[in-house]
């Protein structure tokens, strides 16, 4: 995979789904920025309660498109799943024997250990497989981001044009929580099974990370029984390898911050 750390983001704004004035700006939240020295923003919306709530730090942020990078490998999922090209959390797809940076990239995956590894090379072939035309469709199905597959090279999730704001993650997060995407409900709850990161007695996280190479993505949400607590954050990080835990610990730091963690995780 080839990074070109010259480019810019992508600058097209999003249309802000949520409304504007039942969003709070947590402007406060930038001290867990300042602890890691990252520069990003993130979203929460609260549904434990009557009413839901809307917090973020950079609102404009928020808003703005960047490449999903490997949080697209929760809709591309889906697509695998509604096309055939994956019968269940099972299937073993065989490594081509390329070896990668990554050690756990180079063995045999089934769609587990390629979400949770984030194996790029297992969603290339389920992106082959489909092809632009279907991909498109697919996006179009759900309303992801600009909806875009197309690429000069390279996956379309990271190299190409495709790209969606933290605003636009949280949204079809919800859809996904709701079990109400177009697709049927046995493949919504295997996604949703596949994405568990961590579960306690009374909760359970569901999440994905992403790395473009200039900037990185933690989107999930953390499931209570008054409730889910949906986010999405994203960072620049200019130090890429060494930028990466900052991703989940930002996250963390935000939601211990309104309980939507129980403390020591």
């Amino acid at each position: 995979m080839k990074f070109f750390i010259f480019l810019l983001p992508f600058v097209i704004f999003s249309p802000d789904v949520f409304t504007q004035e039942k969003i709070s700006d947590k402007p406060e939240w930038q001290s867990f920025f300042d602890k890691h020295q990252a520069t990003g923003t993130i979203l929460i919306v609260d549904g434990r309660g009557s009413t839901e709530k809307v917090s973020v730090y950079d609102r404009a942020r928020a808003n703005q498109r960047y490449s999903p990078a490997s949080t697209y490998k929760i809709p591309h999922t889906l697509f695998a799943l509604d096309a055939g090209i994956v019968k269940d959390a099972f299937q073993v797809f065989p490594w081509d024997g390329v070896k990668r940076d990554y050690e756990p990239h180079n063995q045999d995956q089934n769609l587990r250990s390629a979400m949770r590894h984030s194996a790029l090379w297992v969603y290339e072939r389920f992106a082959k497989a489909l092809g632009e035309k279907n991909a498109k469709r697919y996006l179009k199905r759900i309303d992801y981001g600009n909806r875009d597959p197309s690429t000069a090279g390279g996956a379309y999730w990271v190299d190409g044009k495709l790209a969606i704001s933290a605003t636009e993650q949280v949204t079809f997060l919800k859809k996904l929580y709701h079990n109400e995407l177009p697709f049927k409900l046995e493949h919504q709850l295997l996604l949703k099974d596949i994405m568990i990161v961590e579960a306690g007695k009374d909760w359970i996280l569901r999440a994905k990370t992403g790395w473009e190479g200039r900037y990185g993505w933690w989107v999930g949400w953390v499931e209570w029984p008054s409730g889910a607590v949906f986010f999405a954050l994203n960072i620049d990080t200019p130090n890429r390898w060494q930028d990466l835990y900052k991703r989940e610990a930002i996250v963390r730091d935000v939601l211990l911050s309104v309980e939507a963690l129980p403390p020591n995780q």
